[in-house]
């Protein structure tokens, strides 16, 4: 576990806190917290309660002090003021990262298993040049499931200034395989983003998993 703490700190600049939590291990949520889980199964409500734990963690790590977590009426995370960060679910256990708002603008962090991304979903998530650049691939499929990281990482990270929500054609992403680079562009107008405008992020395979990070600097 803490590989897979110092692998997703590896995606975002120095200062950033990374946490990990064991998913049905997580310490009570904080009051607040729990009512955006009230209803939900008992799975979810674990998988949320070591996201916020995980979140916790991370708001440690980044020198920040522990704070309730709540979800927004858009399920988002409520971080605390000056605050960003993003928090993510694999099958085992949740990752978080946070920092404050002085340091980075927007973060935005997702975990997959490093599996094959199921072939009729792949229209849904790749555009025409996504879907030429891993033809070229070995194991195509493991590259698309990389770009459907990078695309869910990407959106967390630049929700929190547009609020929008869009489908997987609203971005195009670009690999670099050597050297782990992501750069993730938007294909139409997100205001306040324009078309063309780009983040960018990093991505690493470890432990069966794939995870990808993105940060935004500029205001």
């Amino acid at each position: 576990m803490t590989g897979l703490v110092q692998m997703a700190g590896s995606l975002f600049p120095d200062g950033v806190g990374v946490g990990l939590v064991t998913i049905g291990a997580a310490p009570p949520l904080w009051p607040g917290e729990a009512r955006a889980v009230a209803e939900a199964v008992a799975h979810r409500q674990a998988e949320f309660a070591a996201g916020r734990a995980a979140a916790r963690l991370a708001l440690l790590a980044a020198g920040l002090p522990e704070a309730a977590i709540p979800a927004g009426e858009d399920r988002a995370p409520l971080w605390p003021e000056g605050v960003v960060g993003s928090i993510t679910h694999g099958e085992d256990c949740a990752l978080a990262v946070a920092a404050p708002q002085a340091l980075v603008q927007g973060l935005g962090l997702d975990v997959e298993p490093d599996a094959p991304l199921p072939d009729d979903i792949l229209s849904e998530i790749c555009d025409g040049a996504e879907c030429a650049w891993i033809a070229g691939q070995v194991e195509p499929l493991r590259w698309a499931r990389l770009i459907f990281v990078a695309k869910e990482a990407a959106f967390k990270c630049q929700y929190p200034l547009s609020r929008a929500i869009f489908g997987f054609d609203a971005m195009h992403v670009t690999v670099d395989a050597e050297s782990g680079g992501l750069i993730a562009r938007f294909t139409r107008e997100i205001p306040p983003f324009a078309a063309g405008s780009a983040l960018e992020g990093r991505f690493v395979r470890t432990a069966g998993l794939i995870l990808a990070g993105f940060s935004r600097t500029g205001a």
